[in-house]
């Protein structure tokens, strides 16, 4: 007998692709985007971490670091750089970028990007790519080397990588790096770009890395793109066991996002494996895994789980999982999966939120926070999946996160009374700038004159 069509389930599955044609985790994919609007914590300009000159000019590889496990292009290919296809190995370079539009003095581009609302469109580019080579020990061990040539596998670039990252670490007042895992459906330039934005906004202290991993700007990409993420989650452990072992870097921060958060929390299993008989303290000091940061993860909460049993709180100083009522992407993620996925908001009263794991979050806040960013500012935008980089408080809470290491307390947040979650209480800015008063000095005294300019008589 024929089974009957559920026309309910199709109908939400075209609802499924056409959000993902109209929003998903990126527009078109070119290899220029739009500055990110800038974040409220700077106050248009009030907290500025720009440099007052030419930032590229003293980083000393004049550009933005990246590693990508995409097959690179060739001639025939239409991509310009590397092909939306996997590639063996992970791969070493650099892209130049430029800020703003060529007639922009530095002077101007940097007040008009701190700007909250902006007339000039300012501009961010690839201008030019730079593979130096692969990281050798991404190279599966059954590769026969002997019928290799150097155009198809380059020599090993690990050295190359870790100099240029002490040298850019050396002329920083943080000895930080941050990596940026970027969501499903976009090219190579993609992530470079939103890293490039993201660096930005933290002044260019530190070195930044985009992880480029082979993604397909294809809207019936989505599960092709999921066993991608989900299983080549080796290179980036591998790339964060370089950093932490082999540079200077006295913390390292991870932002994943979306579908890349799967490869992201897939990573950390592995190093909770792989370090099991070692302490939290043993494995920081390996790694120096600072705050990793899932933001609109499209993971299944139970997955997540699994991987929390393996013990990935203890790999990271802190984790962060932002969470939305308003992500429609993962809405109809859900529906696709049947499965609620990790960034989705829990119900108001938490009763889709195991007692366990309830108990788990109140035990565990210092190493793990679930935040709520239903009611910060701009988080709407869209279709509500952007929201780190659309909304001025999210991008805030994120980047302050990284910079100066607040925690959620500190920031501002607000713990909800039902749920062991944080949430934006409408006064957040104003708490965010009083936390960041008592740790940065420059800061107090820039924000004490502001003050005493807007209201003279308390002079």
């Amino acid at each position: 007998m024929m089974k009957s069509i559920d026309y309910k389930r199709v109908l939400l599955l075209a609802g499924f692709f056409l959000l993902v044609v109209s929003g998903g985790c990126a527009s078109t994919p070119v290899d220029e985007i739009e500055l990110m609007p800038a974040p409220d914590v700077y106050g248009d300009g009030l907290l500025n971490p720009l440099p007052e000159t030419y930032p590229f000019d003293r980083i000393p590889y004049d550009g933005i670091l990246f590693a990508t496990d995409r097959a690179p292009a060739g001639k025939e290919d239409p991509e310009k750089y590397y092909r939306n296809d996997r590639g063996q190995v992970l791969r070493l370079g650099l892209a130049e970028i430029q800020f703003g539009k060529r007639e922009f003095s530095w002077d101007f581009a940097r007040a008009v990007s701190m700007l909250k609302a902006r007339t000039e469109y300012f501009p961010v580019k690839i201008s030019n790519v730079h593979e130096w080579g692969t990281m050798g020990s991404t190279i599966p061990y059954w590769f026969d080397m002997s019928v290799l040539d150097e155009a198809s596998l380059p020599p090993d670039a690990t050295g190359m990588f870790a100099d240029a990252i002490n040298a850019q670490l050396a002329a920083s007042k943080r000895k930080h790096v941050y990596v940026y895992v970027h969501g499903y459906k976009v090219v190579y330039e993609n992530p470079v770009l939103v890293s490039a934005e993201l660096w930005h906004f933290l002044g260019y202290d530190g070195a930044f890395v985009a992880y480029a991993w082979p993604s397909t700007p294809s809207k019936f990409a989505y599960v092709k793109d999921s066993d991608t993420s989900a299983g080549y989650a080796r290179n980036l452990r591998l790339l964060l066991e370089f950093i932490g072992q082999h540079t200077d870097a006295e913390a390292v921060h991870v932002i994943g996002y979306s579908n890349g958060t799967r490869l992201v929390a897939r990573a950390l299993e592995q190093l909770a494996l792989i370090y099991r008989d070692k302490t939290a303290d043993e494995i920081w000091k390996e790694l120096r895994l600072a705050n990793v940061i899932l933001v609109g993860s499209d993971l299944d909460r139970g997955v997540f789980g699994s991987y929390a049993a393996d013990g990935i709180f203890n790999v990271s100083k802190h984790l962060s999982i932002y969470i939305s009522g308003h992500d429609k992407a993962l809405n109809l993620s859900q529906l696709l999966t049947r499965r609620r996925r990790l960034g989705q908001l829990w119900d108001r009263e938490g009763g889709d939120m195991h007692p366990l794991a309830r108990q788990a979050l109140i035990d565990y806040r210092e190493r793990i926070s679930f935040i709520n960013v239903t009611d910060a500012e701009g988080s709407d935008t869209g279709n509500g999946h952007g929201y780190f980089l659309k909304s001025p408080w999210a991008s805030s809470d994120i980047l302050m996160t990284i910079y100066y290491g607040l925690t959620p307390e500190q920031r501002g947040l607000v713990e909800q009374e039902d749920l062991p979650i944080y949430t934006f209480p409408p006064d957040y800015i104003s708490r965010l700038w009083k936390a960041i008063e008592t740790v940065d000095p420059e800061f107090s005294e820039d924000l004490r004159a502001f003050r005493a300019e807007q209201n003279p008589h308390d002079r």
